[in-house]
């Protein structure tokens, strides 16, 4: 389900990759109370920053700060959290297939171009969508890999990657 931002809400919660940021809306609908818009980590290219007129509101994501965490601890497979509109339609094509890949499972760009009906070249614009996926973790991009299995792409860092790979076990320790 997905929501038109509001004035946006931001928080920092610490976990094994860094310092995550995350921002919303306040949304009636959503289980937290909020709609994710961005999680993004430190050093990640086009990561979000706060920007003026943001408003520091840790509570307002205390259940998804909880659910990274059990996630991060190998507790959560399946993140259930509201996102808020974001993206171009093709974008939104692409992370929807991205959200379908299940805890654990690695898919390539090209099954991903297949899904949304991007064939041949579509394939790079695939990969420029998931490369702008504005909600690292909780949207699983790090499961899309290489078609010849090798790890490609990741916005926050291959070694984060191969860090969140691991602890769903799709990649041998």
């Amino acid at each position: 389900m997905t929501v038109t931002l509001r004035t946006t809400l931001y928080a920092t919660v610490d976990s094994p990759l860094g310092e995550v940021l995350l921002a919303g809306a306040e949304s009636a609908t959503a289980r937290d109370g909020v709609a994710l818009s961005s999680l993004s980590l430190p050093g990640q290219k086009g990561a979000a920053v706060v920007r003026e007129g943001w408003v520091r509101a840790p509570g307002a994501f205390a259940g998804i700060a909880e659910r990274l965490g059990a996630y991060f601890e190998g507790a959560l497979t399946e993140f259930d959290i509201e996102y808020a509109a974001g993206g171009t339609e093709f974008q939104r094509r692409v992370w929807a297939a991205v959200d379908t890949i299940p805890y654990g499972v690695t898919v390539t760009y090209g099954q991903i171009a297949a899904r949304v009906g991007a064939s041949g070249a579509g394939v790079r614009a695939v990969g420029t969508a998931i490369g702008r996926n504005p909600l690292l973790v909780v949207r699983p991009c790090h499961r899309v890999i290489g078609a010849d299995g090798a790890l490609r792409g990741y916005a926050a860092g291959l070694e984060r990657k191969e860090r969140l790979l691991r602890l769903e076990g799709a990649l041998a320790s």
